[in-house]
């Protein structure tokens, strides 16, 4: 679990380790702080001499390598388990070198150590973990042997006012505090890079699921061609026929199955181009507005409804390449407000800053709040039927895949909103020029 947690998936950044990083440096300004603190402490009020120029020469060292880690960690966000393992070699000499020059494990801050040891296993992987355990030990063991003694001041007194108890007593309150407050925030950013990595493989799951039904639906779209292109054959030749050439009602029913017919040619043909294959179609250059008008045409007249409300106030026509996934995506988005409410649905199109935002409403029941919950998810729908809510889901992905959203509401005075925000940037053919952003 703890290798896991210091690598980030291929492409994404890994927020914990950039986050443990800080708190590794924000430590060290700590410690940075407690040295002067300690030095002056003990230099001005105890009167215990100690080599000060070696000591300041250390803690310059540590200031200037604290300085620029945190210049190099304050833009770049990876942080891999060796640059954590070689910040905390770093704290371990640092240390050590402090306490040769002050009575080495005379001095009661020599527990410090421990600090470093329990940062280690909260950070880094198994390896470096005890590699951190044999240096600490070791330094403790240098320090035992090497380390000249500190003349300290004649104490008497055995108990807390003891000089060295007292030194004991801060020491254990410092490693206590330190370790309490410091390894409550490195365990929030190891959740919080846990839910990062969680929701990135639901991602994968999701584009997984995605690219299956789109083979499944590009076989399906090939299968019926046939069928559809026999069909087209067979009620030209009826309407041909004098059989039905004198029959005015049968004509004018031959003329609707041929749109209905023409209709199903024109998904499938949608289904294959966005798979990448085509039926003869090809993509165009066309304006955002022509686009959006043009589908409000063919949607309302397709579709049984009483009322439709469209609404296009984008303002300046931008030229963009049609993209039937795309319209599907807003199509489906629409028929799902249609099923909800039949009577009526409204969309409006604004530009609001360098978004595209279309809002589709109905005067339905609204969704369910555990469907508002998991918007955007597989199988979430309220008709009851299996497979049902793919629609959505589709459409949160294209809208994904073009690094835009969809977001869904309902509304105080009845029925839902859902709202698609999509870069222009996406779209366009040319830049995208500033625009002032208008109120929806």
């Amino acid at each position: 679990m703890k290798e896991r947690r210091q690598y980030p998936m291929a492409g994404a950044e890994n927020p914990a380790g950039h986050k443990n990083m800080l708190q590794l440096i924000q430590l060290r300004w700590i410690a940075v702080l407690g040295q002067i603190t300690t030095i002056a402490a003990v230099t001005l009020i105890f009167r215990v001499s100690l080599p000060l120029p070696q000591m300041v020469v250390v803690l310059a060292c540590l200031i200037a390598f604290n300085i620029g880690s945190h210049l190099r960690w304050h833009e770049r966000r990876v942080v891999s388990n060796r640059e954590l393992f070689f910040a905390l070699l770093v704290d371990v000499a640092s240390l050590t070198a402090q306490l040769y020059l002050s009575g080495g494990l005379t001095n009661p801050f020599a527990f410090l150590f421990l600090l470093q040891v329990i940062l280690s296993a909260v950070l880094l992987e198994a390896w470096s973990t005890w590699i951190i355990v044999v240096v600490t030990s070791a330094c403790m063991a240098g320090l035992s042997l090497l380390a000249p003694p500190v003349t300290l001041p004649v104490d008497h007194e055995p108990g807390i006012p003891g000089l060295f108890v007292q030194g004991l007593l801060i020491s254990f309150a410092l490693i206590a505090g330190l370790l309490g407050f410091f390894i409550t925030r490195i365990g929030h950013n190891l959740r919080a890079g846990d839910a990062q990595l969680a929701g990135l493989r639901q991602r994968a799951a999701e584009e997984e699921h995605i690219v299956r039904m789109g083979l499944l639906a590009s076989g399906a779209a090939h299968e019926l061609g046939t069928p559809l292109a026999t069909l087209s054959v067979i009620l030209g030749d009826w309407r041909r026929m004098p059989e039905f050439g004198n029959n005015a009602e049968l004509l004018e029913e031959i003329g609707e199955m041929q749109t209905q017919l023409l209709r199903c040619k024109s998904i499938v043909s949608g289904i294959l181009l966005s798979a990448g294959e085509t039926r003869g179609e090809s993509s165009r250059k066309t304006s955002i507005v022509t686009f959006l008008d043009t589908l409000a045409a063919e949607w309302r007249l397709s579709r049984p409804m009483q009322q439709f409300d469209y609404h296009n106030r984008i303002g300046a026509d931008l030229s963009i390449a049609f993209d039937s996934t795309l319209k599907q995506m807003i199509c489906n988005v629409l028929d799902n407000a249609l099923e909800a409410s039949p009577r009526w649905v409204a969309l409006d199109a604004v530009r609001v800053s360098d978004d595209l935002v279309l809002t589709v409403r109905d005067r339905g029941p609204g969704f369910a709040a555990a469907m508002l919950a998991d918007f955007g998810k597989p199988y979430q729908s309220s008709k009851g039927r299996p497979g049902g809510g793919l629609g959505l889901f589709l459409s949160v992905n294209v809208a994904r895949t073009l690094s835009g959203t969809v977001a869904a509401r309902n509304l105080a005075e009845g029925g839902a909103e859902v709202v698609v925000t999509l870069p222009l940037a996406a779209l366009a053919l040319e830049p995208v020029q500033p625009a002032v952003e208008e109120g929806a």
